[in-house]
């Protein structure tokens, strides 16, 4: 069984897990939930958000519908490693909407990045005239998604939650 994070207990747990899934649920039905009354569970609210464990509200899209389909992932390698090289490739990165992700990675590459766009025609865009121009790059190296079997990156936060039975 997974450890409870430092300072949360399970009332802050479970608030995290009901979050993930319902972002705009009202705090009312919030603190009904975990069972507490309101003003302790806007207080745990607050003090979540103040700590940077809530970093924000966001809605979900449906890339389909928005014709941004095509997902590629891409293996940077860089022609320089130090932290400076690696500082200047991280901001640079930042500034490109099409990566949705982007991870250092300890391996034969360097970066792995995820891309989304709107089809072949706007990825060959994007890789040439953006990933490719990023300080340090090197070479890259592309994998097209065929299918997104699952992407939702909703974890259950509690210890032992979201296990079935």
């Amino acid at each position: 069984m997974a450890e409870t994070p430092v300072g949360l207990d399970r009332f802050d747990l479970k608030i995290l897990d009901i979050l993930t899934v319902e972002g705009r649920i009202s705090v009312t039905e919030l603190a009904r939930r975990i069972g507490l009354s309101k003003s302790p569970t806007q207080a745990r609210l607050k003090r979540l958000e103040d700590h940077g464990i809530i970093r924000g509200y966001r809605a979900l899209y449906d890339p389909i519908r928005l014709r941004r389909d095509h997902v590629a992932f891409v293996e940077v390698k860089l022609s320089d490693t130090r932290e400076r090289a690696l500082a200047a490739f991280n901001s640079a990165v930042m500034l490109v909407p099409e990566v949705e992700q982007c991870h250092l990675i300890a391996g034969a590459f360097d970066y792995l990045l995820k891309v989304r766009t709107a089809g072949m025609p706007g990825y060959r865009a994007v890789l040439a005239e953006k990933i490719s121009t990023l300080p340090h790059v090197a070479s890259t190296s592309t994998y097209v998604a065929m299918q997104a079997v699952k992407e939702e990156g909703l974890l259950p936060v509690a210890p032992g939650a979201g296990g079935g039975a």
